[in-house]
């Protein structure tokens, strides 16, 4: 096939118009916004145009399907609040330019999908969990945002767009393209990674309730500090984990809502989110029993109560070694010595698509490992040079499980 680079890097900074920040080319593209459904709306155009057949499911994956058993590749295009234009679009757009190019040329039959909610607005890669039966739709309807919007309110803004699931079955393999959200890539300066895994994780909202009061005649002996039960815990929590995890462990304290938040008020109720990851699924347990365990005690220390909601996540995922040898092969034809073989410390659809097909991903570097910002940028050489080498993997896998052609 003959990829269009001039035609593929145009698609990339056009969707990067859709809720574009005004900073460099951040976007600003929540999944289920006005940006984001007018970004997917866009995209089935696209899609059509080029004669792919477009469908929306019920909760908004949205799918350019060719006739026939196909491969399929894609990633998402919500963003995080404030995000980069390439995280996710990278792995779309990719996608839509080969199934292009492969159509043009009588190549491999290609399909295209665009994944809602992987950013986890209502959890963890919300809309390939629902599609691969990771998470029941039905709990994932009673998923509530940080602003108080359920994801059954979210998703009926698709209004006429949902239509009915699309069929795994038809799908001989999944592959993404993504930026690696990480520094190896570009400190190493190399042009593509190949990955091997994806790890887990675990992500859940912790309310820790005490009792507000008048922060000037309060005694500090007699508070019942939401706030400071936090920090404690924070701290704690650092120093009880740091005894068995690896230098791949991490964990985050993202996302902190004080109530009543105000100066001169002790703070009744602290709302956070706490995320963990790890490439070891035991330890992923281990970490959660150790959460539990460090808030009980730090609760009990400063007198307040806690609840958490029930943690969601993903297990840690191998990826499929025929689609890593096609991609391998790939990279060592167009870019020897420039290629890795990688893990994922970043989570992805992928994860959740490994469970129904073969699966593989493809880095391409971030400039400086910044991601999940307004200046998230990656040099356009390594852009093509990863469009390439995913377009000759996806011909090699194709030829070598000899998937018919949809071209006649």
């Amino acid at each position: 096939m003959k990829l269009n680079h001039a035609r593929f890097l145009n698609r990339l900074e056009t969707l990067a118009q859709f809720g574009a920040s005004g900073v460099f080319k951040g976007v600003v593209r929540p999944a289920y916004s006005e940006p984001d459904l007018a970004a997917r709306d866009w995209i089935a155009q696209e899609m059509e145009q080029i004669g792919l057949e477009v469908q929306f499911d019920p909760v908004g994956n949205l799918f350019g399907l060719t006739e026939g058993q196909s491969i399929l590749l894609g990633s998402h295009t919500d963003s995080q609040p404030q995000g980069g234009w390439l995280d996710g679009a990278l792995g779309v757009i990719g996608a839509l330019e080969i199934a292009q190019a492969s159509m043009e040329a009588g190549g491999p039959p290609i399909s295209v999908v665009n994944f809602q909610d992987e950013e986890g607005r209502f959890g963890v890669t919300t809309g390939s969990a629902i599609w691969s039966g990771v998470l029941p739709l039905e709990q994932a309807d009673r998923i509530v945002d940080a602003r108080g919007e359920s994801f059954a309110q979210a998703r009926s803004k698709l209004g006429t767009r949902a239509q009915g699931w699309v069929d795994p079955a038809r799908f001989s393999a999944f592959l993404e393209m993504h930026i690696e959200q990480g520094p190896v890539l570009d400190q190493r300066e190399l042009g593509i990674g190949v990955v091997s895994n994806i790890v887990g994780i675990r992500d859940m909202r912790v309310q820790i309730d005490g009792e507000q009061n008048h922060a000037g005649t309060t005694p500090m002996s007699m508070r019942k500090d939401a706030f400071q039960a936090l920090a404690s815990f924070a701290v704690t929590l650092n120093a009880k984990i740091a005894s068995y995890v690896t230098h791949e462990t991490v964990w985050t304290i993202g996302h902190v809502d004080l109530v009543p938040n105000a100066a001169s008020v002790v703070p009744g109720t602290v709302t956070f989110s706490m995320q963990w990851r790890d490439a070891s699924l035991a330890r992923l347990d281990q970490i959660q029993d150790c959460i539990f365990d460090t808030l009980q005690m730090v609760c009990a220390e400063h007198g307040v109560t806690f609840s958490c909601s029930e943690p969601l996540g993903i297990v840690p995922t191998q990826m499929d070694q025929s689609v890593q040898t096609a991609l391998q092969h790939a990279a060592q034809e167009l870019t020897p010595s420039l290629w890795i073989d990688m893990p994922s410390g970043a989570l992805h659809d992928a994860a959740n698509v490994a469970k129904l097909m073969p699966t593989g991903m493809l880095f391409v570097p971030s400039i400086g490992g910044l991601s999940h910002t307004f200046t998230e940028h990656t040099d356009p050489k390594d852009l093509f040079r990863g469009l390439d080498v995913l377009a000759a993997g996806v011909t090699r896998l194709w030829r070598r499980n000899s998937f018919p052609s949809h071209i006649a």
